[in-house]
């Protein structure tokens, strides 16, 4: 016998956190979602995070909505899994948000106050600090850097951490001159065919090209999805143009198709 859903009467998140208790119910749930757990769950919750991303880049707004519903849904799933072992609810999580941002902005709820962003920021990066140190994660300063961000991401915080106690390239300049180092220490290991040392230096590359970043403010996350994108527009062009010949890209070859790039490129500049 199939129960009926929680009434629309009720607040949307409080419909939604019935739901949630409804799929959940170990008698009349759903299977599948009465099967899951945290490390099940974790990797949806990164793809939401994601899409939510893609519909921003899109300048979406209606996907935007459905997307941050998605994502609402998996912190809602992650807190009634929590709550059903005794640990915290949904509640819990709400309330521990508002007293971190009313904690970490004391120049907008308490006395404090900045005299520029800048101070802003490392007055935020203090507190922060404070926060870990009081949680008894403080043996090292990379250690709260989770390791499931993008690789790429966690590069950059990770540099910053240590940047914050002058283990820095001083100038862009001099990041640039490590990445031609290490672009050539690349260079090398594939010439000398040494697959595994490459990988290691190609490493080493995205790492130091994650500190300029860093150095000049750019997401690189932010940076390559727009790449991507470009990517992705000029190679449907290409495709677009070869159609119009009767072809396809596998019917064509590089220098053609090289040449259809340069002329999408030149199109986008108008």
């Amino acid at each position: 016998m199939t129960s009926s859903a929680p009434s629309g009467d009720l607040r949307p998140i409080d419909r939604l956190l019935a739901i949630m208790a409804r799929l959940r119910d170990p008698q009349t749930g759903c299977p599948w979602d009465v099967e899951q757990t945290f490390a099940t769950i974790a990797p949806y919750t990164v793809e939401e995070a994601y899409e939510v991303a893609d519909a921003i880049e899109r300048q979406d707004l209606h996907d935007l909505k459905e997307e941050l519903g998605d994502l609402l849904l998996q912190v809602v799933f992650h807190s009634r899994m929590a709550e059903e072992q005794g640990a915290f609810g949904f509640e819990d999580v709400a309330r521990a948000i508002n007293d971190k941002m009313i904690r970490r902005h004391p120049h907008v709820f308490g006395e404090e106050s900045y005299a520029s962003l800048s101070d802003q920021k490392a007055g935020w990066e203090e507190l922060k600090a404070a926060e870990r140190e009081k949680k008894g994660k403080a043996e090292s300063l990379l250690d709260d850097v989770p390791a499931g961000l993008p690789a790429l991401t966690r590069a950059v915080k990770l540099s910053k951490r240590a940047a914050r106690v002058g283990f820095v390239w001083p100038s862009v300049a001099e990041v640039l001159e490590k990445l031609d180092e290490e672009v050539q220490e690349l260079k090398a290991e594939i010439a000398a065919g040494a697959v595994e040392k490459a990988r290691d230096e190609m490493g080493d590359v995205l790492f130091v090209v994650a500190n300029l970043a860093r150095t000049l403010d750019v997401d690189p996350e932010d940076a390559l999805r727009g790449t991507n994108a470009k990517f992705v527009r000029r190679f449907r062009f290409i495709e677009a143009r070869l159609a119009e010949r009767g072809r396809t890209p596998d019917q064509s070859d590089l220098a053609e198709m090289d040449a259809l790039w340069d002329e999408a490129k030149a199109a986008e500049k108008g």
